[in-house]
């Protein structure tokens, strides 16, 4: 049996130009290469498998290749690979670095890939960080991880950093079309679109997987076949389901959704890619947007005739309530039940049924047209009641009118005219618009001659319930924002050392009661003390100056107003004459006591003690 390798191995990129989806960067190594700008310190960073490992492997080999060099030449010798993972002691970055310093015996340069960089430990990082800094000139480092934000910022510095991407499906796509035709294996474009889809931008997986299908259909490789192998809802189930939505077919949708279970396939897959497939739709609905589909001609058109039958709004609707459920699938305890529920809706989105039409239409002149419109129009009585009514209000004063309540009118003289009018005029029945003219009545404008009685209203307050007072509430806003706080008015009343004592004592134990002890600790380390409004502090070092200065903001803020004196500041110093008056050791601990009281070297020599 002769022994098989596998496509990732077997068809590794020996050159950049083999190298799929990341012309940038080979570009780029090229051209360092040829101008020798080369830098010793390279991070290759990106996804797994897009050619990190195999592109330090050309890129060690291309720097040592000259005129005279072979062909089958590899350079093993000046090559060396760390594997970070399980090599990410102090002690195996050490032996790296006394392998260093040793010059190559064939080529010109040694070159070091550390794969998986970030596995590295955060001692064995420190340790290399010199090495790094300064390599020799026969020395390249080139790191490789996936999680680039795991590597210490004194790493990354130190580093050219390279971003690889993910490949494109198309790129995968066209890849694997090469290696099928090397192969002697007749594919289908969808179903290696298909495995490129699958991959997820990783070449190396691709080419597993193309292995696997191959294993399992033989050297003719169909769509169906790569599905089915694959364990994928094809894109042909959501164009069936896409159809009995816009057929408003519940039940065969229902059946449909059934029997994608019983295939083993998970509802949340299925729903999360019906959203998938509204949205090429969508893509699909604008010829200049075609191009975002990432599928093959023939896909294509399919989506294309089935978005000419789909309206715009109805997929927008569709792939919003789709995402919607998608969201809700994993906090749902009937995921059954809220996919169906979403499908019956779906299916019902263009499906008026038996539901009331609340749209407002206007009925066309042509409707009356033959016809004699029949209009009502005020009797000659109900005109009359009018006139009488206007004759009582202009009989009243306009201070009586604007001020009298609406009951308050004398209703018995107007009722007792409207009586009489009544019975000495004839009632008319509804006549045609052509023979009867509107009466004209004309009612006197009491506003322009009555001033209105002003009411004491609070002109800062203004309604939102309209334009101008929308108008008014943004120029108060924008008073107000004018207006500035006056400072130069704030209190500055005398305290005394005790009350400031007092009140640092009650800020510390405000800051051990929170959790913050270490700044508590430091601004408990020296008594403060009083010069005028300017609270002085000395510390040992500078590390505590810089902590209690960072967290002043706060302090000052709160002794202000505890003292009601705005004028306090602090003045921190650092006292190196103090550092030196800790003790550390034992002795230094017992001069220090038998400095403050002699007697203990009496105690020491009588009972005859040790330290």
């Amino acid at each position: 049996m002769e022994h098989f390798i596998v496509s990732a191995r077997k068809y590794r990129p020996q050159t950049f130009k083999d190298v799929v989806g990341q012309q940038a960067i080979t570009n780029t190594l090229k051209n360092a290469i040829a101008n020798n700008h080369l830098a010793q310190a390279l991070l290759f960073c990106g996804p797994r498998g897009v050619g990190k490992t195999s592109c330090a492997r050309i890129l060690a080999k291309r720097i040592n290749t000259t005129a005279e060099t072979k062909p089958d030449e590899d350079f093993a010798f000046n090559i060396f690979e760390l594997d970070a993972a399980s090599n990410n002691s102090v002690d195996d970055i050490r032996s790296l670095i006394d392998q260093v310093r040793i010059p190559p015996q064939v080529g010109a340069y040694k070159v070091y890939i550390i794969d998986e960089v970030h596995m590295l430990s955060s001692s064995a990082f420190n340790a290399f960080l010199k090495t790094l800094e300064e390599p020799p000139k026969h020395a390249i480092f080139i790191l490789a991880t996936t999680e680039k934000h795991k590597i210490i910022p004194t790493i990354l510095s130190r580093c050219q950093i390279f971003d690889f991407k993910r490949i494109s499906v198309t790129d995968a796509r066209k890849h694997l079309v090469s290696i099928a035709n090397e192969q002697g294996v007749q594919a289908d474009e969808d179903a290696l679109h298909i495995i490129a889809q699958k991959a997820d931008g990783a070449m190396r997986d691709a080419l597993s997987i193309f292995d696997r299908v191959v294993s399992f259909s033989g050297n003719t490789l169909t769509r169906k076949a790569v599905t089915e192998n694959l364990n994928v809802l094809d894109y042909d189930t959501y164009f069936i389901a896409t159809d009995y939505i816009l057929g408003n077919n519940i039940p065969e949708l229902l059946l449909l959704y059934n029997d994608i279970l019983t295939r083993g396939f998970d509802g949340h897959h299925f729903i999360a890619g019906l959203a998938s497939h509204f949205r090429d739709l969508m893509v699909c609905k604008t010829p200049a947007t075609i191009h975002l589909l990432e599928v093959g001609d023939a896909a294509k058109k399919k989506y294309y005739e089935q978005s000419q039958k789909s309206e715009m709004s109805l997929l927008l609707k569709a792939t919003e309530m789709a995402n919607d459920c998608d969201l809700k699938y994993k906090t749902s305890r009937n995921q059954r039940l809220l996919v169906e529920l979403c499908l019956m809706q779906l299916a019902s989105i263009t499906f008026d049924g038996e539901k009331k039409n609340d749209k407002h239409f206007i009925v066309p002149p042509a409707h009356y047209q033959g016809q004699e419109r029949v209009v009502n129009t005020p009797s000659a009585s109900e005109t009359a009641v009018t006139k009488a009514l206007i004759q009582v209000i202009e009989q009243q004063s306009p201070e009586t009118f604007v001020n009298q309540e609406v009951e308050q009118l004398p209703q018995t003289n107007t009722a007792s005219i409207a009586t009489e009018i009544v019975e000495e005029t004839p009632t008319t029945p509804h006549i045609t618009e052509e023979k009867v003219a509107q009466p004209d009545i004309t009612v006197p404008k009491l506003q322009e001659e009555v001033d209105p009685p002003s009411l004491n209203i609070n002109k800062e307050r203004v309604s939102g319930l309209s334009i101008k007072g929308l108008r008014k509430k943004k120029e108060l806003q924008e008073k107000l924002a004018d207006k500035k706080v006056d400072v130069t008015n704030l209190p500055t009343e005398p305290f005394t050392e005790i009350a400031m004592q007092a009140a640092w004592q009650e800020y510390v134990s405000k800051l051990i009661q929170q959790g913050e002890r270490i700044i508590a600790s430091n601004l408990g380390a020296d008594t403060p003390i009083l010069d005028g409004t300017s609270i002085q502090l000395q510390f040992p070092n500078e590390t505590m100056k810089v902590e209690v200065e960072r967290a002043q903001g706060p302090l000052l803020d709160f002794l202000k107003r505890t003292l009601n004196n705005y004028d306090i500041v602090l003045d921190i110093k650092v006292n190196e004459e103090a550092q030196r008056k800790y003790a550390y050791t034992p002795q230094e601990k017992y001069d220090k006591l038998k400095g403050q009281n002699p007697d203990i070297e009496l105690l020491k020599k009588t009972f005859d003690l040790e330290l």
